[in-house]
């Protein structure tokens, strides 16, 4: 008679949820990342010292997904360390001074205008408002760190290391003032590191072939006997409106230039550019002839007049530059040396004047045109700034066309910038490149390429403008005398600093402007001497940040923009005051970059492959992937009624292992069928940690372990070893592959599948509380949100025991079982691990097959028979009893080398090949009836239990 066996087995019990539930959330990642963070600053080795640097995260708006993925990223190399035995030291930082913040406070005040002070003021409570707000969504991605201890740079303490930093530049002669082109932002009023520009690959610019007419004699020239009317020099510009700037055009002495008959005038022109040039100027019906041919050294002794400089101004050079190539324009290139770099240092070179008509706001200023100063005088450069000075150059002008091309433009306000002299501070990077460079040389980068990318930036940079003018920064702390002469010096700034620590450095701008406290003993009674207004570079600010700590960082990671940022103002601070102006090329690198390992990320992109911004308006936050809001919402259940979809939230856990997954090296996609993936992988483990919770018995850690279960111990710690080896080297996908490898085909597919029977109807034995153990370790370091979950759902015994240390506090080199316990041959084992999956998989093929014929249901229904050759094959599987093959193959029984019956009710076969040998799997029909506890094939007639489970029934009864 039939009997329901459900009662007398060890069905799985476990109060482990299917999905975290929220009011636990905060619960959960406090204990795992604020508690855990003491706890490993208490419990870890002071002499064993882990730092990992914060790249501070500009303080002004809300977070996005790429601010996520770096914070990430972050929390599991510091968490990976912690297993690895040291203490970790992560303060977090912000970066709070520059345009953006003072733009925030200066709207703010809806068009009152507002003091220096007042600016200073709104933005600093912007700023501090907004870290906070930072803060908490940091934390609610389970990032671990010292909040307390967290460091901005408005902060005094910051500001005034800063400043110490600084100070030592002066003292080294790195720091000094001159009038010279820099990147000049008219929309932000303001100089620009190279750092803070992005290029605009679609401008457009007004392009003009422009006439110069020569003067003086130029009687040396081939061709020119019978000319009536004048020669002129045709240059090519871009930017017209610099053309009232110019002081000189240049040439290269080794190219050939064409002296060209243009009705009764003739023209200048590099031989290799006149038939684009021709090609121009005959639309307009001009005839052209080659009266002669230079070379451009011949042309170096010819003067020429810009009637823009006023009807007094004396002729002007044309030089030779190294630059000039025929490649585009004309082969004579107009020379602004208050425009342009290459200009300014052929020009400085040989003592031609500086000038710069341009005003803050890229206004033309009356010097733009002498002769009549308000014709140009408050035209903006960049708009109306072209076509208003060609059209004073009049017949002047051979053509007008536009012309598309890469242009630099304010990463900030994405308005066009210019190139524009002025008086600026500039630190020196020639004088500390060497030891810049061999500094590189002792850092690790991962990827490898940021290497090259890092130094080319070093390499390509000689100075480094430091000065804005703005309010809202840290001062440069120059006082100026009567006659606009800067004083800095070691001693003025030292007294400076004092008076800083006294009042704060919003008493730069707010203390009366001829308050004697500010001006040093040495400067007293020699005249009037005022405050200057400048303050530092924001990447001067954040470059000093590797003064928060004592010791040279082991981790930077940043994005891969910070190559030409961060990264770079970090080195350039640092080896500037270790090393020092003069340092020789024998002097050691060890120590000088502030990093030890520099780490970058690509940028988040969304699902067409486009990066995020906030132009664009596909910025997806952090938010949005923790709570499900990109995935489809779950069904509700059918006994729940009316019940509306609830979003599937996985909280940090699903942005975490977002991170984690990801080839960070390389942009980041963040789209619907990634999340889906990670999803899939997070219900998994939730799975598995649910099976496993619920199946662990405390009896198993004295119960025997049969081969099986040594299998299985050699395939998780092959796996931990594995997946700490990629963690360690910062590989975190490939990590993450491992591991669910792992999980599809060894835990899952074999293990867990062939222990059921054991598991659930027999002792009950196995090694789960090792794989739990385990698994939990190797997911600490990525969701450790889901392994403080599971670690207090973990069975009452096992909450009992003192012994066993929390997953997180492990270390994972620590054993997972008690090497006692195995007392299989591991070297054989291992052997026939292979043989036994190969086996394995040619027997689910074959079943497959008998499913499909619908002749078999569950893998117990059937026996198989293995044909297998002599050889390495048959030694692996040999080994093993047919009992012990028949639990790994989730079957009723196995013979090896048997006869296959002819006359069988039906079978099915696979072939597989181990080691070159070919084999074949039989699946045929049982040989016995059915257990109706356990339901393998094994019982001794119909509706009779199998010896064992009359025996494990038995034992239950009495």
């Amino acid at each position: 008679m039939s009997k329901n066996w459900a009662s007398t087995l060890r069905l799985p019990k476990s109060t482990f949820p299917p999905r975290p539930l929220p009011q636990h959330r905060e619960q959960y990642i406090q204990q795992c990342a604020d508690d855990f963070y003491k706890w490993q600053a208490a419990n870890r080795p002071a002499d064993n010292l882990f730092t990992l640097h914060d790249g501070p995260p500009y303080a002004n708006g809300s977070l996005h997904a790429g601010h996520a993925l770096n914070k990430v990223l972050k929390d599991i190399i510091i968490r990976v360390k912690v297993q690895q035995g040291r203490r970790v030291s992560y303060i977090p930082g912000w970066d709070c001074h520059g345009l953006p913040i003072e733009l925030k406070a200066v709207g703010a005040a809806e068009g009152k205008r507002m003091t220096p002070g007042a600016i200073r003021k709104s933005a600093r409570a912007l700023a501090s408002k907004t870290v906070l707000q930072q803060m908490k969504s940091f934390k609610s991605y389970a990032v671990m760190g010292d909040w307390e201890g967290r460091w901005t740079t408005m902060d005094m303490a910051y500001e005034i290391k800063q400043l110490r930093l600084f100070q030592q530049m002066i003292s080294r002669g790195l720091i000094y003032r001159k009038f010279k082109p820099v990147y000049w932002s008219p929309s932000s009023s303001t100089a620009l590191a190279e750092a803070e520009l992005e290029y605009n690959e679609d401008h457009i610019s007004t392009a003009a072939y422009v006439s110069f007419p020569i003067v003086g004699d130029y009687s040396h020239l081939p061709g020119l006997e019978g000319l009536t009317g004048e020669l002129f020099a045709v240059i090519w510009t871009t930017t017209p409106w610099t053309l009232p700037a110019n002081k000189a055009i240049a040439v290269r002495d080794d190219l050939l230039y064409h002296i060209v008959k243009s009705d009764d005038d003739a023209l200048l022109v590099a031989a290799d550019c006149l038939a684009p040039l021709t090609e121009v100027l005959r639309k307009e019906g001009a005839d052209f002839e080659i009266l002669g041919t230079v070379q451009g050294s011949q042309l170096t002794r010819l003067q020429y007049v810009n009637i823009l400089q006023g009807k007094s101004s004396a002729p002007q050079p044309i030089i030779h530059a190294p630059f000039v190539t025929a490649d585009s324009g004309s082969g004579l290139v107009h020379c602004a040396p208050g425009h342009g770099f290459d200009d300014y240092q052929v020009c400085l070179s040989l003592g031609i004047p500086v000038s710069a008509p341009v005003d803050n706001e890229g206004l033309f200023t009356e010097d733009a045109y002498p002769d009549e100063p308000d014709l140009l005088k408050g035209i903006a450069v960049l708009q109306d700034g072209s076509t208003a000075v060609l059209d004073l150059l009049g017949d002047l002008v051979l053509d007008v066309h536009k012309y598309k091309h890469k242009y630099p433009y304010d990463w900030r306000t994405k308005q066009p910038i210019i190139v524009r002299a002025t008086a600026q501070w500039f630190a020196d990077v020639d004088g500390i490149k060497e030891p810049a460079m061999g500094a590189l040389s002792e850092v690790r980068f991962v990827p490898e390429t940021g290497q090259n990318r890092l130094e080319a930036f070093v390499k390509g940079r000689s100075e480094w403008c430091i000065s804005r003018q703005r309010a809202w920064g840290v001062p440069i702390p120059a006082l100026y005398d009567a006659s606009g002469e800067a004083v800095m010096t070691e001693e003025t700034v030292d007294h400076i600093i004092s008076v800083f620590l006294e009042r704060g450095t919003d008493a730069w701008w707010t203390d009366d402007p001829h308050d004697p406290a500010w001006i040093p003993a040495s400067l007293q009674g020699k005249g009037e001497y005022v405050r200057g207004k400048d303050t530092m570079d924001v990447w001067f600010d954040s470059g000093s940040s590797w003064t928060q700590i004592d010791r040279q960082a082991d981790v930077y990671l940043e994005g891969s923009d910070q190559h030409r940022g961060w990264f770079q103002s970090s080195l350039l601070t640092r080896v500037a005051v270790m090393a020092g102006k003069n340092t020789s090329s024998s002097t050691t690198a060890v120590g000088l970059s502030p990093f030890k390992t520099l780490i970058t990320h690509g940028f988040t992109l969304d699902k067409d492959g486009k990066k995020m911004s906030k132009s664009l308006g596909n910025i997806i936050s952090a938010d949005e992937v923790m709570d499900g809001s990109l995935l489809p919402p779950l069904k509700p259940k059918k006994k729940a009624g009316n019940a509306q979809p609830v979003k599937d939230a996985l909280g940090p856990d699903a942005l975490r292992l977002w991170a984690a997954s990801s080839d960070y090296t390389r942009d980041v996609v963040l789209a619907e069928p990634v999340l889906k993936a990670v999803h899939q992988s997070l219900i998994k483990y939730r799975t598995i940690i649910r099976m496993l919770t619920g199946s662990m018995h405390e009896s198993a850690r004295t119960a025997p372990l049969d081969a099986l279960d040594h299998i299985a111990v050699i395939q998780l710690k092959d796996v931990m070893e594995e997946v700490h080896r990629h963690c360690d080297n910062y590989e975190f996908n490939k990590a993450f592959s491992s591991l669910n490898r792992w999980i599809t085909n060894d835990l899952s597919a074999f293990y867990l599948e062939a222990l059921k029977d054991r598991l659930y109807c027999a002792d009950g034995g196995g090694i789960l509380e090792p794989i739990f153990i385990g698994f939990l370790r190797m997911l600490a370091p990525i969701t450790p949100v889901l392994v403080e979950e599971a670690w207090d759902h973990r069975p009452t015994w096992l909450k009992e025991d003192a012994s066993v240390v929390h997953p997180l506090q492990q270390l994972y080199s620590a054993p997972i079982i008690d090497p006692s316990r195995l007392v299989h041959d591991e070297s054989a084992l291992r052997a026939a691990v292979a043989v036994l999956m190969r086996t394995h998989a040619a027997i689910k093929a074959a079943s497959e097959v008998a499913r499909t014929g619908k002749v078999l249901g569950s893998s117990l229904g059937c026996s198989v028979v293995l044909e297998v050759p002599e050889g390495n094959a048959l030694a692996a599987l040999n080994q093993f009893s047919e009992q012990e093959l028949e639990t790994m193959f989730v079957v009723s029984a196995v013979e090896i080398n048997g006869a296959v019956p002819d006359g069988s009710e039906w079978k099915f076969s696979q072939a597989f090949e181990v080691d070159g040998t070919s084999c074949t799997a039989w699946v045929l029909p049982p040989k016995q009836p059915k257990c109706p506890r356990c339901w393998r094939f094994v019982a001794p007639a119909e509706d009779t239990l199998c010896g064992r489970c009359e025996e494990v029934v038995g034992e239950a009864v009495q």
